[in-house]
C-alpha cells in the first residue's frame, strides 16, 4: 500500500509563489508517474500537472501552463509543484496522485494523498 504526504500549502497574495511537495512511501514505485489535481469549493476535482517516471513526459492544464512547474527528485519518490504568479482562482485543495498512467484522464485512477490547502488572496 502506498502513502502520499503533501506539504507546502498555505496562504499567499496574488502574484506570489508556493512550492508543494508530495512524498510517497510504502512500496516500490518503479515506472510510476505522479501528479497533482485540485478541487475548489463547489467544483469538481481537476487535473493540474503530471510527470512520468523518467521525467521526460509532462502534462499541464492550460490554466497553469507557464506559471506552474512539476518535477521529481532523483530518487523518484517525491514530486514537487512550483507555483508562480498565483491567482485567486488557483485557490483549492491540491491533491497528489501516483499511478502507472500520467495522462490527464488516466492519472486520476491512481492512489491519492489527503490534500493540502492553497489560498490565494486578492
Amino acid at each position: 500500500q502506498v502513502q502520499l504526504v503533501e506539504s507546502g500549502g498555505g496562504l499567499v497574495q496574488t502574484g506570489g509563489s508556493l512550492r508543494l511537495s508530495c512524498a510517497a512511501s510504502g512500496r516500490t514505485f518503479s515506472s510510476y508517474g505522479m501528479g497533482w489535481f485540485r478541487q475548489a469549493p463547489g467544483k469538481e476535482r481537476e487535473f493540474v500537472a503530471s510527470i512520468n517516471w523518467s521525467g521526460d513526459t509532462i502534462y499541464y492544464a492550460d490554466s497553469v501552463k507557464g506559471r506552474f512547474t512539476i518535477s521529481r527528485n532523483g530518487a523518484k519518490n517525491t514530486v514537487y509543484l512550483q507555483m508562480n504568479s498565483l491567482k485567486p482562482e488557483d485557490t483549492a485543495v491540491y491533491y497528489c496522485v501516483i499511478g502507472p498512467r500520467v495522462s490527464p484522464v488516466q492519472a486520476r485512477l491512481g492512489s491519492w494523498g489527503q490534500g493540502t490547502q492553497v489560498t490565494v488572496s486578492s
